[in-house]
């Protein structure tokens, strides 16, 4: 979570962390406090050089800076400038970070000023450069790091990246069952899970616990997004996974159908684990299901369970597809115990199965998510005659190239330090589009920029040090094409 913030997608490329430490200062460096202080670019530029041709004040100094390459990132650096510059006492040096922390709210950062000032000034630097650590100082008191938070967040940071790398269905699946968490909703986590070659599995009463689950996988190395159409289609290397013939597949959990609750859940499970011990120990083959109808009332399952369970398709493997579970369910109920045995005869009607939008439509309804081909895979034919190229072509696009996008709107942001800058993030079949929004844009189109769901963008593509984003210069309102679909974006957090 410390490196998933787009303004950290963009400072990896740039600062190309190579070891811990770099990590430290990576966590540490894209905060309010280092970036109002100025303190961004320096660093980088400071990374270019030889260690030899970093200038320092003083040898004192660079002491204190030279872990950071001549640049303060932490709030330490600031207490150990004070002292060793201006000549603090520890005690003072202390009052000093107390009140950074609360200058916004006291004021309480200026009676230091004028004796930073005048120590840094008596121990012989200049007043430019004493004016220019005041200055730091005011941004650590936006939000600095200290250096043991942010050593802390790097070790996280190093751990889960391990993770995804090398381990990514237990990550993924971790991370479901850790909603609502994060930075990127279910949705998101399973579409990049799938495209880095994980398979994810529907929610099956029958095999569903409530937390989603791991299981023995297939030896596979793509995602399965109805590919059977695309008989040239070949995977990009990225999107294998290091031991894809190791990696278990993860099975979705109960806890992801809208509307049931834990309890029935729970005793859903308690029923089928019963049903199946019974049934094995009658010597009866494996294949053989037992009836939903007698799971449900052994579960005591209300009307809203059965209802929300069919939506959801988890009834796929006793009753098939969602139109079907729907005619099933429906017949349910509670009988008097003098006709609990009476057989009921009747023809099982023959339902039209749901189009493959309609399943779609039901999925995000019911789970937030779809494990079926990307909404966007479905209007890819419609996107093309207005010109819209994918995520994956701007890979392939140069630098300053005038291209149209669309795609499902995931996360807004709008930084306190981006001077009215808004970032979008949007999402199609092939990945993700980084948009940025700048302030005169954003007034002039603030509808479709804050109410579309499917958003198209005109803009000039532009890449720099590894990383792609959009500059927009004009926005359209897309959301009739994906109709009821129910998408989620998190915004302004």
């Amino acid at each position: 979570f410390q490196v998933e913030s787009r303004a950290q997608m963009s400072m990896l490329p740039r600062l190309k962390p190579q070891n811990y430490y770099d990590l430290v200062i990576e966590v540490a460096i894209v905060r309010p406090g280092p970036i109002q202080g100025g303190m961004v670019h320096p660093y980088l530029n400071n990374r270019k050089k030889k260690p030899e041709d970093i200038k320092y004040s003083s040898p004192a100094l660079r002491k204190v800076l030279e872990r950071t390459l001549g640049v303060p990132i932490f709030q330490e650096q600031v207490m150990e400038i004070a002292m060793v510059a201006a000549g603090f006492t520890p005690g003072k040096a202390d009052q000093l970070r107390r009140a950074m922390a609360a200058w916004k709210k006291k004021g309480g950062l200026e009676p230091f000023k004028e004796d930073l000032v005048r120590g840094m000034l008596s121990n012989g630097y200049d007043e430019k450069f004493a004016l220019q650590i005041f200055e730091q100082i005011k941004g650590f008191g936006e939000y600095g790091f200290p250096e043991s938070h942010s050593a802390s967040f790097a070790l996280l940071v190093y751990v889960s990246s391990w993770l995804k790398r090398y381990e990514p269905a237990a990550f993924t699946c971790a991370l479901l069952n850790s909603q609502p968490m994060g930075f990127y909703a279910p949705a998101q986590l399973v579409q990049d899970a799938q495209r880095h070659g994980v398979e994810v599995r529907a929610v099956d009463v029958m095999k569903s616990e409530w937390d989603c689950t791991l299981e023995e996988g297939e030896a596979r190395g793509v995602r399965r997004e109805a590919r059977e159409t695309d008989s040239d289609f070949t995977p990009h290397p990225s999107r294998l996974t290091p031991h894809d013939s190791a990696q278990p597949a993860v099975r979705l959990g109960l806890r992801m159908v809208s509307g049931l609750s834990g309890a029935a859940a729970g005793r859903l499970v308690k029923a089928r684990d019963e049903l199946l011990e019974s049934l094995h120990a009658s010597r009866l083959t494996p294949h053989v299901l037992p009836d939903f109808e007698e799971l449900a009332l052994r579960a005591k399952l209300s009307r809203k369970d059965m209802n929300a369970l069919a939506a959801a398709g988890a009834l796929g493997s006793l009753a098939g597809h969602r139109r079907h579970a729907a005619w099933l369910v429906a017949g349910i109920e509670r009988r008097p115990p003098l006709l609990a045995s009476a057989p009921i005869v009747e023809s099982a009607p023959v339902l039209a199965a749901p189009t493959e939008g309609q399943d779609i439509l039901a999925d995000y309804a019911s789970l937030g998510l779809t494990l079926g081909r990307h909404p966007l895979a479905l209007l890819r034919p419609r996107l093309k005659k207005l010109s819209m190229i994918t995520a994956e072509q701007l890979g392939t696009t140069p630098s300053g190239t005038l291209i149209h996008v669309a795609g499902l709107v995931t996360c807004r942001q709008h930084p306190g330090t981006a001077k009215g800058i808004i970032f979008v993030t949007l999402e199609d079949e092939t990945g993700q589009i980084n948009v940025v929004i700048w302030k005169r844009l954003a007034q002039k189109q603030r509808r479709p920029l804050l109410a579309a769901r499917l958003l198209g963008v005109a803009g000039i593509l532009e890449r720099e040090s590894g990383v792609t984003h959009l500059i927009a210069e004009h926005l359209t309102d897309h959301s009739a094409l994906i109709g009821d679909l129910l998408t989620h974006s998190r915004d302004f957090h």
